[in-house]
């Protein structure tokens, strides 16, 4: 969440039981080093004490025009100046209906209508409320405003009823604020292609020649993409890494001839290719429909090599079009993967040891160089991959440029 850091936020605060989460709430935008300021309505006092919000906030909790009996006064518009984004979590039926239809009756509405920042509103109510009419219209309205709307989850609610009205969860709306800080413009309506994870080459219906790739490296390149504001379609060989967001389009595939596939039948509509997967080399040429039995005392498979994705689909790119590969190397990294970038016609490789301690497969952490046709290189420390993730974002939004 580094992308918050030092953000200025202003956290509304309005009266539903939801209110509870708002300081769990504060806690996590404190936490990735936000400064927070909490406006409440006279009903979100009902629910959740100023004390609470002031404690975990580290600032006094606003809720009235006037400051003080000496007639100071919290200046709505300061506040709406001073934010870099606006949060109303919990956003009731009334609040939304408020700020949607510019009734500025307190102080929240009133710093709402001021703000010129970028303002995120959570709905939080009964199903049958978030599904009436009137708050559709108005959560439509906001949008059109230009406000960014936070859907509310699915669950059991305060009424004992179960359907979907419950205020997300606060570490749902961090993600939100951060993915939307996160975006580049450079990558607006970029579509970015990427494999992902290890093949399985079947010897037999239940044997397979596979390697060590979790996809941890590709699914977090995926995410920082995604983060960034690019549209993602991530091609995947089998893993167990949860899909990191909901906008990328994931594409599930096992073998290598399906993974190339995959990537040709997307790779002519995309502006980046990055080919982080690790396929196999060799699949068997005549795989056993049944169980092959234990029966020999040396047993020998033939193998068929495999199509090379990135030296195939290399050969084939587009003007403007920019591929990354990795390389894995054991020995003569460098030299191998300086190799590779030219063979394969990449714009840049992106090269990890195994003799790295802490990089390579199955690890949280990696350590690249990366290494561009241009003759530039790269070298990065131990980082996790997610950090990794980044760096590579960063390379490629250059070459973007």
């Amino acid at each position: 969440m580094a992308s918050i850091q030092g953000k200025k936020i202003l956290l509304g605060v309005s009266g539903s039981i939801a209110a509870y989460k708002s300081a769990i709430l504060t806690r996590l935008l404190i936490k990735a080093g936000a400064e927070v300021q909490i406006v409440m309505t006279e009903a979100a006092q009902s629910f959740i004490t100023p004390l609470t919000l002031a404690t975990l906030s580290k600032r006094p909790v606003l809720s009235d025009f006037v400051k003080n009996k000496a007639g100071e006064w919290n200046n709505h518009v300061d506040w709406g100046l001073w934010a870099d984004a606006v949060i109303i979590a919990p956003a009731t039926a009334r609040t939304l209906s408020k700020c949607a239809n510019g009734h500025c009756d307190d102080l929240l509405t009133a710093v709402y209508l001021s703000a010129r920042c970028p303002i995120f509103f959570a709905p939080a109510m009964d199903l049958d409320m978030y599904q009436h009419g009137s708050t559709i219209d108005n959560l439509e309205k906001l949008a059109h405003f230009g406000n960014y709307i936070i859907e509310a989850e699915h669950g059991e609610l305060a009424s004992g009823l179960t359907g979907t009205g419950r205020m997300a969860e606060p570490e749902h709306i961090i993600s939100a604020l951060d993915k939307y800080i996160s975006q580049l413009p450079s990558l607006k309506g970029k579509q970015i292609l990427i494999t992902a994870g290890p093949t399985q080459e079947s010897i037999d219906p239940v044997r397979y020649i596979s390697n060590h790739s979790t996809g941890k490296m590709g699914y977090a390149i995926a995410e920082a993409f995604a983060y960034a504001g690019a549209k993602v379609t991530l091609i995947s060989g089998p893993t167990s890494q949860p899909l990191p967001d909901p906008t990328i389009k994931l594409i599930r595939v096992r073998s290598a001839q399906q993974m190339y596939e995959a990537t040709r039948n997307h790779f002519f509509d995309a502006d980046v290719v990055i080919l982080s997967a690790a396929v196999a080399d060799y699949t068997p040429t005549h795989p056993a429909d049944h169980k092959i039995k234990k029966k020999e005392v040396q047993f020998s498979i033939e193998l068929t090599k495999t199509v090379d994705i990135a030296g195939t689909l290399g050969q084939q790119k587009k003007e403007g079009q920019i591929t990354v590969g990795f390389a894995l190397e054991t020995n003569n990294e460098l030299e191998n993967a300086k190799g590779k970038l030219k063979s394969k016609n990449l714009d840049m490789i992106v090269l990890n040891s195994l003799n790295d301690k802490g990089a390579g497969f199955a690890h949280d952490t990696n350590k690249i160089t990366v290494i561009q046709n241009d003759g530039a290189i790269h070298a990065f420390e131990l980082k996790s991959k997610n950090e990794v993730a980044h760096d590579i974002l960063q390379l490629v939004v250059a070459k973007l440029k």
